[in-house]
């Protein structure tokens, strides 16, 4: 009886507290190596009210109790480009850019006949141009990643200057701003990293007041990278704002040229430089689409 009860006093508060949880949303599923996006095509007409969309990528993001991805691209209609993104991350933050998360939105406005080879996307970061082709049956995108910025304001980091292999939490890190703030750290061995561990600690310091992503990368026969994610809070298969960032520090140090070729867990990426500016060529791929049915309560706030 104390169970029935209890169980219909959440189901009334569900219904109660629900302004909008009822009827269907569309959404398509995309991965840009296997950092995975669900996509909301709100062109039309708003899906998710603005206040609720962090409450709905919580609860979407989820691998359990909803979708599951490393964050929900809204897609929207822009006054100064083509196509307008917004990323809401699985913690409910709004993040300012995503690499992966722009060539997936690429891929879908692409395959939907909104754009054509070459078009715009308003971000938080800024105007993004890209550039979209096929390449032997799959679809690849060109992005104009700007200019990495290594002044420790436009990180933004604590301090004067540039921050590049200064001692923390045990690491010798460096920082740049890639749309996201990024640590790259160069170590020798990759496989056995507890990157889960000690990759918080540099996430979080005081010295970054916005937090940062944090890479860890490995020169050797190959470039690799490895990525905690801010906002996902955990290692995801790969990040391309991140990819950009290792490159970039990487280049700055003379440690490559300006064209570096970066295995990530989830697969390839090309990061090339034209003087400073950075670009990022990489895959996008539709994994599926579908419909959130009407027992998807997502705008309620819950501890999952």
């Amino acid at each position: 009886m104390v169970y029935k009860m209890k169980l219909k006093e959440m189901t009334d508060a569900r219904v109660e507290g629900s302004p909008t949880s009822s009827g269907r949303i569309a959404f398509t599923k995309l991965q840009g190596n296997g950092n995975d996006f669900v996509l909301i095509d709100e062109q039309d007409g708003v899906k998710v009210a603005d206040p609720l969309k962090g409450s709905f990528a919580v609860q979407c993001c989820h691998r359990n109790f909803g979708v599951g991805g490393d964050g929900v691209l809204f897609l929207g209609a822009s006054e100064h480009a083509d196509l307008r993104m917004r990323l809401f991350q699985p913690d409910g933050s709004e993040a300012e850019m995503c690499g992966n998360g722009v060539r997936c939105l690429a891929k879908y406005a692409w395959d939907s006949g909104m754009v054509g080879e070459s078009f715009e996307v308003e971000t938080l970061a800024g105007i993004i141009p890209l550039m979209v082709r096929g390449i032997g049956g799959d679809f690849w995108a060109r992005v104009d990643m700007g200019v990495p910025c290594f002044d420790r304001r436009g990180i933004p980091a604590l301090g004067e200057g540039e921050f590049l292999m200064e001692p923390l939490e045990g690491f010798e890190v460096s920082a740049v701003n890639t749309g996201v703030p990024h640590a790259v750290i160069f170590v020798e061995d990759l496989l056995n990293l507890p990157l889960e561990e000690v990759a918080p600690h540099i996430r979080r310091s005081s010295l970054f007041p916005e937090g940062a992503n944090v890479n860890f990368v490995r020169i050797g026969d190959a470039f690799q990278v490895r990525t905690f994610e801010r906002g996902v809070e955990g290692e995801t298969l790969s990040c391309g704002t991140g990819s950009v960032a290792s490159a970039a520090v990487a280049r700055r140090m003379g440690m490559v040229g300006d064209e570096v070729f970066v295995e990530t867990r989830g697969g390839p990426l090309l990061i090339t430089f034209d003087g400073d500016r950075a670009y990022m060529d990489g895959p996008a791929a539709t994994v599926f689409a579908g419909e959130l049915s009407d027992e998807f309560h997502w705008d309620i706030s819950q501890e999952l």
